[in-house]
């Protein structure tokens, strides 16, 4: 049995035998392009998969070596990958600039860090393990655009329509290009080092050959615009870095925002860390103490039992632990099968995360008929669940070694919970404002009735929602 072999009977025993199935075929022919950076979520919709079960299973070979994962921080404007790490502690600065765009980003981990998947070397070599030999524009495709970004398999053909030079210099060469620019605005760009200049080109066109040098380095300063005239260009590019470089020189008209435009879902930090089996993995090792990652949008679910205090005093320590573990076990698979994850257990209460309202609003739904039928054959109505849910920004912070979440989202979740009465569903108006939440609400035949609460530690009134 080779190595190979034994990974993926390791994996098959971890993951979803039918999604293993799916990676080891594509893994053993599949194109180089194919292996490289993979987005998971695209990768399930190709094969018809499910998507939880695909990132768990990209998860899981990643665990055991046969794959590696990559955070990538992403402009949300080109959609290019401006720096990238194997770990979310990579994630250190506070603004992170796009020279292509011109524009700076303070990084969230909702749409601009993406989670992606490289197969290891051990399994298959790819040209993308070597990525100073890709061809010059596979490295664009492959390493520079992010995989949210659905480049056309066309894209030689359509790129070269607006493209007017593209080369390679290896460390320490110069080039002379020459150039008849078109009455248009025009960028040059380097995909390796993020360097780029940018040409205005208007007025008369000229018969007197213009001159402009380029010097692509690691420490690339922002370059003013330059005004050009059409007609001839003598271009010089010099590359002082220790590294191939590729700059290519293109119209940025319509057809590059077209090409650039074309995006797709992918596998965001987000999703990844509200994920059970990302937190079952990777438990403290995502986060350092000293991180503090905003998150603009993430949707809180707080459980806790009534009245298990007296449950103990009642059915005696035995029976109640097995009555609550019975619960916590039920929570924790209904959690991951709504694509959430528990981020920790207080006593006999939950703490649940999940990336979007209606996700928490099924699992509740779930939640409460589970503990109506974890009664019914107990005889009895010890579990009373109450729940609360809401919605908003907040912080992913490392606490007390573990990956958690801070900030006044997680504090009105929590105290929404507390004023939940056992088998109502205790919401905030951002949770049933949703389009998502409505539909599920409205198909199921459940009705809400708001009134305005005041919250401990909040000190303002919120207006709740109790889903009976």
């Amino acid at each position: 049995m080779s190595e190979v072999d034994v990974l993926f009977a390791s994996l098959r025993q971890a993951a979803d035998p039918q999604t293993v199935e799916c990676i080891e075929n594509v893994v053993t022919h599949g194109s180089d392009r194919e292996l490289n950076r993979i987005n998971a979520l695209a990768f399930a919709d190709k094969h018809d998969l499910d998507q939880e079960k695909t990132i768990a299973a990209f998860l899981h070979a990643a665990r055991i070596g046969a794959f590696e994962m990559t955070w990538n921080v992403l402009c949300p404007g080109c959609g290019g990958v401006l720096d990238s790490g194997a770990t979310l502690k990579t994630v250190v600065h506070e603004t992170y600039h796009c020279a292509l765009c011109a524009a700076g980003y303070e990084p969230t981990l909702d749409e601009m860090v993406e989670v992606t998947f490289t197969v290891s070397p051990r399994v298959r070599r790819i040209a993308g393990h070597d990525p100073d030999r890709l061809p010059p524009l596979e490295y664009y495709r492959q390493i520079f655009f992010s995989s949210g970004v659905d480049l056309p398999d066309d894209l030689e053909a359509r790129f070269s329509r607006i493209q007017l030079e593209m080369i390679e210099l290896a460390p320490g060469e110069k080039a002379f290009v020459s150039l008849q620019l078109p009455a248009q605005f025009v960028i040059i760009f380097d995909a390796v080092t993020h360097s780029a200049q940018f040409i205005d080109v208007q007025g008369e066109p000229t018969d007197e050959r213009q001159t402009l040098s380029m010097i692509i380095s690691r420490t690339h300063a922002l370059n003013e615009t330059l005004t050009l005239r059409p007609g001839s260009l003598r271009l010089t590019l010099e590359n002082h870095t220790d590294r191939r470089v590729v700059p290519n020189v293109c119209i940025a008209g319509d057809e590059l925002h077209d090409l650039l435009g074309r995006r797709r879902p992918f596998l965001t930090a987000k999703r990844l860390l509200t994920n059970q089996s990302f937190r079952d993995i990777y438990r403290t090792d995502t986060l350092d103490v000293d991180q503090r990652l905003k998150i603009t949008s993430l949707t809180f679910l707080f459980t806790d039992l009534r009245g298990s205090t007296a449950l103990y005093e009642r059915v005696g320590d035995l029976a109640a632990f097995d009555l609550v573990r019975a619960h916590f076990r039920v929570l924790h698979e209904i959690v991951a099968t709504e694509a959430g994850a528990v981020v920790k257990t207080i006593g006999d209460a939950v703490m649940a995360t999940f990336p979007s309202p209606d996700r928490a609003v099924a699992a509740a739904l779930k939640m409460r008929e589970a503990m109506l039928r974890l009664n019914a054959e107990h005889g009895s109505n010890d579990l009373l669940l109450k729940i609360g849910i809401h919605e908003g920004p907040c912080l992913a912070v490392n606490l007390n070694d573990r990956q958690d979440y801070f900030g006044q989202t997680v504090n009105i979740a929590s105290r929404v919970q507390g004023l939940a009465d056992p088998n109502v569903i205790m919401t905030t108006e951002a949770i049933v404002e949703d389009a998502q939440v409505s539909e599920i609400l409205r198909d199921s035949g459940i009705t809400s009735a708001s009134r305005m609460a005041e919250l401990q530690g909040i000190g303002r009134e919120v207006r709740i929602f109790a889903l009976s």
